[in-house]
């Protein structure tokens, strides 16, 4: 699975690397509504909540289906303003309609839903749909998607004054503190993208970002197949010190493509692809398999002893041994006429954690 995006034809000067104060806030408000996903920033989550004003904090609960299981796409811009308040500005734009679809999205969960024509600020019938979707998630969310087609200047407003309220809070000394990391990050990345070109700039973002053979596609590593097009807008990419380990792309018709990508820790460990992932599941999804993994678990063996040991056929072991090497569960190594198979303990134990990061990837 993955989300394709064409550059065909795209100057290299089109591809854009640079901080957002309103992503990296987006990103933080996403740790603080799941935590859990976050465990080494459950701290400062709990930090931040313990300092709240009630107010504040009952503000966020009110709106954070706008940040928590996906982000609506006008929280992380195309062009990047160097503060939060001219982003802001940007935001407020944004026409209703756009405004109210992108919003109606994450408040109904899911990507897959969409506002097209005709639309439920002005149809019936579309708005009784959006309100039954909100409704389905929760009086909350129904409640927010009933103030929202009703009054979208209201909301707009309260939801800005709530992100402007975060400023005072905690973002500005956060945003301070990441400061350095991300021009860092940045400075990096401009100066391969300059001097390389667009392939190793994005082998710098992530292991889940590529480019495609033909040099046409930027292919992302995700549990999706979406496709979009970054003619004439181009692309932008934006670094994130809270976001780990979410890849956030903004792909949706009618918005320019962006990925917010988590800035590399000082050792960081590359993202497993899915196909590995895929791979592995399927390799243990066989009894037969188990029981060889659990021989091999207790030390290295022979074909001809796995076979014996479980009354199997040769030929039988060599294609589910086979099927482990692919999944990267075992290694082999030759002794004479012998390869003798051993597991590959730290590649079965990372499974779940590998699992874990690519869904939430």
């Amino acid at each position: 699975m993955t989300l394709r995006i064409d550059i065909s034809g795209l100057p290299s000067e089109r591809l854009r690397f640079a901080a957002s104060p309103l992503a990296e806030l987006a990103a933080m408000l996403h740790v603080l509504a799941e935590p859990g996903h976050h465990p080494q920033l459950a701290g400062w989550a709990a930090d931040v909540w313990a300092g709240l004003p009630p107010g504040l904090a009952d503000r966020l609960r009110e709106a954070e289906f706008l940040w928590r299981s996906s982000r609506a796409d006008f929280l992380v811009p195309a062009r990047p303003r160097p503060t939060l308040a001219e982003e802001l500005d940007d935001v407020d734009r944004i026409d209703d309609e756009t405004y109210v679809t992108a919003a109606l999205v994450t408040t109904c969960g899911s990507s897959r839903v969409h506002f097209a024509a005709p639309s439920p600020l002005t149809d019936p019938t579309a708005r009784e749909r959006a309100l039954d979707l909100a409704q389905a998630r929760g009086a909350v969310q129904g409640a927010f998607a009933e103030r929202l087609l009703t009054d979208p200047a209201a909301v707009r407003a309260r939801v800005r004054d709530t992100l402007e309220q975060c400023a005072g809070a905690f973002f500005d000394a956060a945003w301070e503190r990441v400061a350095v990391q991300l021009a860092t990050d940045l400075r990096v990345k401009n100066d391969l993208l300059k001097r390389h070109g667009i392939g190793p700039a994005l082998a710098s973002v992530s292991g889940a970002v590529t480019l495609a053979p033909d040099g046409d596609h930027i292919v992302v590593d995700k549990l999706q197949d979406k496709s979009t097009a970054a003619h004439g807008a181009g692309v932008t990419f934006v670094p994130s010190v809270f976001g780990s380990p979410h890849l956030v792309v903004v792909h949706a018709s009618g918005w320019q493509p962006v990925v917010q990508y988590p800035v590399a820790e000082p050792s960081p460990s590359e993202p497993v692809s899915l196909e590995t992932i895929t791979l592995r599941l399927e390799a243990l999804a066989h009894p037969v398999r188990l029981r060889l993994l659990r021989t091999l678990a207790r030390g290295p063996h022979t074909n001809g002893e796995l076979a014996h040991a479980w009354e199997l056929s040769s030929p039988e072991v060599s294609r589910h041994l086979a099927v482990l090497r692919r999944a990267g569960l075992l290694t082999g190594r030759r002794h004479g006429r012998y390869v003798r198979y051993t597991l590959d303990v730290p590649g079965l134990t990372a499974l779940g954690s590998d699992l874990l990061a690519a869904v939430l990837r």
